[in-house]
């Protein structure tokens, strides 16, 4: 596990190369992080923002273990195809990371919840992984990484574009306009930002250039639980009352049908 990624990662406050030594992550500067019984290293310099709860966690979990978002991990792997590292920033449980390595390859779970990559760190023999936010100096080193994955997840392009070896490739996954229909208009979920891709692009046009982008999209037959589930995985269980959340779901059919629809762009850092 992070014996697999320790030569690739870096020291989040000085940047020197870092090493296991006992139970903890050092650099030659002699700054040490913990790492957890579970696996992971918390390389967090200071506290960070909102973090997925230990209740978020286990819906996000049970909901992809299923295999629901299974199109998206697969299309996820064939990008990832022959690359030697991969590194996930909002990596959560490290679903899509795992499904991406290919033979040989290794994976640096990057994440600001220490309850989600406590699952990351088991996710797969070669994942490293490291409690980091994305808002900070990632604790990667320069030009370590083949592909990056960013799903539903925060960007910070310097970062992004200083860990991505040249000719590296950032991919990252956004919802289609037709996401979770019709739960949204049902259960009175967050809706997908009509600017979203105009912030996109403003976020990320100054370090890449957009390679190109494709669409996944399939439909879902969801049960009750598994409504329940993919709402309290994302930003909705933020904004949700759970009694308010069960009355409304209790009046959807059983199973309801619905649309899964995401953006994948493809993006190279500029030189």
């Amino acid at each position: 596990m992070l014996a697999d990624v320790i030569d690739l990662l870096a020291c989040p406050l000085c940047g020197a190369r870092t090493h296991l030594a006992g139970g903890s992550v050092r650099c030659g500067s002699g700054h040490s992080f913990d790492v957890a019984r579970q696996g992971y290293v918390n390389m967090l310099t200071r506290p960070a923002g909102t973090a997925d709860t230990p209740d978020m966690v286990a819906a996000r979990a049970r909901f992809l273990d299923a295999g629901h978002y299974g199109p998206l991990a697969r299309r996820l792997a064939r990008l990832c195809a022959g690359a030697e590292v991969v590194a996930d920033a909002g990596a959560g449980t490290g679903h899509y990371l795992a499904a991406a390595l290919g033979d040989g390859a290794v994976g640096i779970a990057l994440d600001v919840s220490k309850h989600a990559l406590r699952r990351a760190a088991r996710a797969h023999p070669r994942v490293g992984a490291v409690v980091a936010d994305v808002w900070r100096p990632l604790p990667v080193g320069d030009d370590r990484v083949d592909v990056l994955l960013n799903v539903f997840a925060p960007r910070n392009a310097p970062e992004f574009a200083r860990v991505l070896r040249p000719g590296g490739t950032l991919v990252v996954v956004t919802p289609g306009p037709g996401h979770l229909r019709p739960l949204v208009e049902r259960l009175g979920l967050l809706s997908v930002d009509e600017d979203k891709e105009r912030r996109l692009e403003e976020s990320l046009g100054g370090a890449f250039t957009r390679e190109g982008e494709e669409t996944e999209e399939f439909a879902l037959s969801l049960g009750h639980e598994e409504v329940g589930a993919v709402v309290g995985m994302g930003p909705s269980a933020w904004h949700t009352r759970p009694e308010e959340l069960a009355a409304k779901i209790g009046d959807l059919p059983d199973p309801v049908e619905v649309s899964a629809s995401f953006r994948v762009s493809r993006w190279a850092a500029r030189t």
